[in-house]
């Protein structure tokens, strides 16, 4: 009997659902906006985005879902995973969510890896899990299911005495990600008049 909102992993078949639900959960989001301005190339091309970004969680990561229907989606980079070859990347789904992105997305894309991942060395360069992505349905959000979606990788962080990392673009994020344990190490503004980010660490908890 299914428990709900029981967190389980996130399965390979699950990939386009997942997708789908993160591609919702991050419609408004000012990164999604500032990448791909135009809403109806935004609703097209999230999902191919999202489904790539759940192909390298499964290279180099742990993602994890609500058993039954997807409600939610945590991806997860774990501890020391190196760097992905173009062979993994294609195998994770690139092609298609450049395709999907488009040439202008691309750029703001590979602008914002940049930057993020100099802030990330700087502020987190030891073992660490970093959470990539966490959403919710939006019909859903505000029922706890993202709490339970990253609690069991911030006890197994707790257990090996490793700190978590993540960026959010949304000042209502910043009481959500406190609330378990989150402090702001960095804010700043993305490059072309970006939105504002902060980036957050959660060292282990006794």
């Amino acid at each position: 009997m299914t428990v709900p909102h029981e967190i389980v992993h996130l399965a390979p078949e699950r990939t386009e659902e997942a997708a789908g639900v993160l591609a919702r959960a991050f419609f408004d989001d000012p990164l999604t906006v500032w990448m791909l301005p135009d809403e109806e190339h935004r609703r097209r091309a999230s999902p191919a985005m999202f489904a790539f970004a759940i192909g390298i969680t499964r290279l180099q990561g742990e993602a994890f879902t609500t058993a039954g229907a997807v409600d939610g989606v945590a991806l997860w980079q774990r501890p020391q995973a190196g760097e992905l070859s173009l062979d993994e990347l294609q195998e994770a789904g690139i092609e298609r969510s450049q395709q999907a992105a488009g040439a202008e997305a691309n750029a703001r894309f590979a602008r914002y890896i940049e930057l993020f991942g100099a802030l990330r060395a700087r502020h987190v360069p030891g073992s660490h899990w970093y959470l990539m992505v966490l959403g919710v349905e939006p019909a859903l959000q505000g029922q706890g299911i993202g709490g339970r979606l990253i609690a069991p990788v911030m006890q197994r962080a707790d257990e090996a005495g490793v700190p978590c990392y993540l960026e959010t673009l949304k000042t209502r994020n910043l009481p959500f990600y406190r609330k378990h344990g989150f402090e702001v190490v960095h804010e700043g503004d993305l490059p072309d008049s970006g939105p504002h980010f902060w980036t957050m660490l959660r060292p282990p908890q006794a």
